[in-house]
């Protein structure tokens, strides 16, 4: 196992699959004490604390909606009685409902706005209260969407757009009290939210538009949630760093 996170503790919300639970195995293996964050998954984030624990790490599984402000406290405090402190907080938690304006509706709109965008606000202001002065980092998981929307991605891009503006404007004001914020935007992923969403013609274009040449797994993407989180990665915050193989624009 790696030291590189040695005696630091991580929040990851989402992390019961997906690329939040390959951060989550990456971190523990970097040696950090993990916090997953499921919502609704029990037995997913159960099977990721296992496999963390299998290889000597630590790791809780603990349950809330990252949408609700009571269920973050309770978390972030279940965190803070149990490990005695929060190092690094990896807002990963998302939804994504693809929809044309035509069909638009508020329910989904709100829905994608309350965890996508709001939840990542709530973690980072209780993170805010238990990093203190001590200093942290927090990683924002956004997506290349932010930049290059797919067709019927208007609700879901914006809300990655708008977490990569509070990733700037977060870096900002945190910066004096040591915290580091950054966001990743992960590109063409497979994970179960993808899962047949590549298949076919599309798959073949976006696969042709990628210069690497394949589609990204959460492993493509913890290596640099590790490199942000730790000491190596200290003198870099507001930034919005791309892990998307290389995809400028849909990739299509």
């Amino acid at each position: 196992m790696d030291t590189k996170l040695k005696n630091k503790v991580a929040i990851v919300t989402g992390a019961s699959k997906g690329i939040g639970a390959g951060i989550a195995k990456a971190l523990g293996l970097s040696g950090a004490t993990v916090v997953i964050n499921y919502a609704s998954g029990k037995n997913d984030a159960d099977q990721v604390v296992s496999e963390i624990q299998s290889k000597g790490g630590k790791a809780l599984a603990v349950q809330a909606d990252m949408s609700k402000s009571a269920d973050v406290r309770r978390l972030f405090d279940t965190a803070k009685t149990e490990f005695g402190s929060i190092d690094i907080l990896v807002n990963n938690a998302g939804l994504a409902i693809f929809e044309m304006i035509g069909d638009l509706t508020e329910e989904a709109f709100h829905k994608q706005f309350n965890l996508n965008v709001l939840g990542y606000m709530l973690a980072a202001q209780q993170a805010l209260k238990h990093m203190d002065k001590k200093g942290g980092s927090i990683i924002n998981i956004s997506s290349i969407l932010s930049t290059d929307p797919y067709l019927a991605s208007s609700v879901y891009s914006a809300t990655k757009g708008a977490v990569d503006t509070i990733t700037l404007a977060l870096a900002r004001e945190l910066g004096p009290n040591k915290i580091r914020v950054n966001s990743i935007l992960p590109g063409h992923t497979n994970t179960p939210a993808t899962a047949g969403n590549f298949d076919g013609d599309l798959g073949d274009k976006l696969i042709a538009g990628t210069p690497l040449g394949r589609f990204g797994e959460p492993e493509d993407i913890a290596p640099l949630a590790v490199f942000l989180a730790s000491d190596d990665a200290h003198w870099i915050t507001g930034e919005s760093i791309r892990a998307s193989g290389g995809v400028r624009g849909v990739g299509y």
